[in-house]
């Protein structure tokens, strides 16, 4: 019976790695995501209440339960009404909000554990320096989970203002440098932190200590700020593996299995799939954090020019005659579908046209949205079959064969001066071919230039055709128009 919260820890483990699987595929994501709150609900059982006493031989509960389960119903409930009210076109930004709950934590975590070493010492010594009293195998876990914690807090709250368009690009001449500076600060100030002298007295100065939290907080702000708006995917991946690492260092300090698992599964996660990103962008993680690529000002259209040209603006009776009598139409999402909420509306036009016989499928660019399966998120809303999403690399070699291919809302993603200009800021970027099918047609509300700031090439193409107007409101149309042609 003693190891009955060992078991609960193993279920609850074995629930954090089969719903982090199953997450993995676009039909079982949802069960995943219960799997994985099942086995953090038996975790959370063996933690408050199968804590075994060897003086008493039974299970204790665990104290201030009351305080506990109080905490736990007000953010279940503030959780859940969140989650029922958000929409789909801010659900990036909850998603960083969320990431960064769990970041500050984690810093909690390291402030009260450090606060409860340094009364104990104080009320134990006579002097000396704290590093006599802590070893660093105690300390390290302590100022990681605190500086990495730290910075996934204000890195998510900096992502979170900067998606819902409350905050804008900050950049200065030399930047980057200044982060290592701020980041040597941070170990410096932890290293003194732990070899601090203690009073003759018992006393211990914070100065240090509430200087490394300070410091962690700057470099959060730096870290995240100077990030353009076509590299936030990548950044929210990573600040949610930081997060990770940081509760696994909890897990480390209270010798908690299930929480040192949860945080590496979270960690090792968010990392594998920022380098899978990067590898879709043609890009290192060093070239995106330094790069700086697109942001929410038009400042950045200056570095991409216009490439002249006309654009052909076409009516939508023309587009649906056109699509009718198609035998392939490739639709490619974007972030201004999310906007529109026009999901549902392009799921009712794929069914009319397949009901004509038309092959339709969906073109996912790894990093289109604002986060990482934005748009899998999108059209699983409206029902569309998994099986018609399609990833890049699987969809690219199909646009030479496909008659129409369909933009909504998407920019950047399908800019060839990707392949084709080396002076674009987009430049080696891996994109969708759409420029290969046999007709393109672009629903945008104007030739507003994307969310990385350049003008795009594609819509100068002579095969392509531009549907001006809000994207619903044109997907509307086209359907009304199928219905009659």
């Amino acid at each position: 019976m003693k190891h009955l919260q060992e078991l609960f820890y193993l279920i609850g483990s074995v629930g954090f790695v089969l719903g982090l699987k199953m997450m993995g595929k676009p039909d079982s994501a949802r069960k995943g995501n219960l799997v994985a709150a099942a086995g953090m609900g038996f975790a959370l059982i063996g933690v408050l209440f199968l804590n075994w006493s060897t003086d008493s031989e039974s299970f204790q509960i665990i104290g201030n339960i009351g305080l506990i389960l109080g905490a736990i119903a007000i953010g279940t409930i503030i959780g859940w009404l969140m989650a029922r009210r958000v929409k789909m076109t801010a659900m990036p930004e909850m998603v960083s909000l969320f990431n960064g709950m769990g970041g500050l934590c984690a810093a909690l975590i390291s402030i009260i554990e450090w606060r409860s070493i340094t009364a104990e010492i104080s009320s134990n010594t006579n002097g000396g320096i704290i590093a006599d009293f802590v070893g660093m195998g105690h300390y390290l876990p302590i100022v990681a989970g605190l500086i990495i914690g730290t910075i996934s807090f204000i890195g998510s709250m900096v992502a979170w203002g900067k998606l819902s368009g409350k905050l804008a690009d900050f950049r200065f001449p030399g930047q980057q440098y200044i982060n290592i500076l701020v980041f040597a600060a941070i170990l410096a100030l932890a290293f003194m932190n732990i070899n601090t002298e203690i009073g003759a007295d018992g006393s211990i100065s914070p100065m240090w200590f509430y200087g490394t939290i300070a410091a962690a907080v700057i470099y959060g702000l730096l870290f995240v700020f100077p990030i353009g708006g076509a590299d936030m995917p990548v950044v929210i991946s990573l600040l949610n593996s930081f997060t990770g690492v940081a509760a696994a260092c909890g897990g480390f300090l209270y010798h908690n299995n299930v929480m040192l698992m949860g945080g590496i599964l979270v960690g090792s996660a968010g990392t594998i799939l920022t380098v899978i990103m990067c590898k879709a962008m043609n890009r290192s993680l060093v070239n995106v954090l330094i790069g700086a690529i697109g942001g929410n000002n038009s400042s950045a259209a200056a570095s991409g020019g216009k490439p002249g040209g006309t654009v052909r603006e076409v009516q939508a009776t023309d587009v649906a005659i056109m699509m009718k009598y198609a035998t392939k139409v490739i639709i490619v999402p974007g972030y201004g579908l999310a906007v529109a909420q026009a999901q549902h509306v392009v799921h009712e036009l794929e069914n009319m046209l397949e009901a004509e016989g038309v092959d339709v499928k969906y073109a996912i660019h790894p990093v289109a949205g604002r986060m990482p399966g934005h748009m899998n998120v999108l059209l699983a809303e409206s029902n569309v079959s998994y099986d018609k999403l399609v990833e890049m690399e699987h969809i690219n070699p199909e646009f030479a064969t496909t008659d129409v291919v369909l933009v909504v809302g998407a920019n950047d993603v399908v800019n060839p001066a990707a392949k084709n200009d080396p002076t674009s800021p987009i430049y080696g970027m891996p994109i969708l071919d759409v420029e290969n099918a046999k007709q393109i047609i672009v629903l945008k509300r104007s030739m507003k230039s994307g969310y990385a700031g350049i003008d795009n090439d594609l819509f100068y193409d002579p095969k392509c055709g531009m549907l001006f107007g809000d994207a619903k409101d044109s997907m509307q149309k086209l359907v009304n128009e199928l219905k009659v042609v």
